[in-house]
């Protein structure tokens, strides 16, 4: 049974030391950022698509730790042999919001729930199926939800 436990505690502790790595190195937004751009872009090529992006991600990275270094120069070749390397540039990444809270729906509500309709006339509707032809957010809905979406629309002034 130890040998059980064993296993998963150096299970456990190599998962935690992935999630580490992956925090540290912000890999998370870097593939969030990468499927965005993926899916904005919708190269013929994908795989092309991602490698070129990251390897522009990577010159920029490479100049950004020479533009540290340039400004980090120092005269004393001791303190130069001492130094740690500089630290890893931060990719600029969103930050993540905060939680989001709703009121409480019940099974009742649900029921009786009634779809909202803001009357819209032909040009308004032509130009929110333009707006979000291309939007990534809306991509998936096929035309009854896009509908819905639109019939609850309402112009801000």
């Amino acid at each position: 049974m130890e040998s059980g436990s064993t296993a998963a505690s150096e299970e456990a502790r190599s998962l935690r030391e992935c999630e580490l790595y992956v925090q540290k190195h912000n890999i998370q937004a870097l593939l969030k950022d990468s499927i965005v751009q993926l899916c904005t872009a919708r190269p013929e090529r994908p795989m092309a698509f991602l490698r070129e992006y990251f390897e522009r991600l990577e010159k920029e990275e490479a100049k950004q730790i020479q533009n540290l270094q340039k400004a980090g120069t120092r005269t004393d070749s001791r303190e130069d042999e001492i130094s740690p390397p500089p630290p890893n540039p931060v990719v600029k990444g969103r930050r993540r919001r905060g939680a989001i809270s709703a009121e409480v729906y019940t099974e009742e509500d649900a029921a009786s729930y009634v779809r909202k309709v803001i009357p819209k006339d032909y040009k308004t509707m032509a130009a929110l199926a333009k707006a979000i032809e291309k939007n990534v957010l809306f991509s998936h809905l096929d035309d009854n939800e896009r509908s819905d979406i639109f019939d609850a629309m309402f112009s801000v002034s």
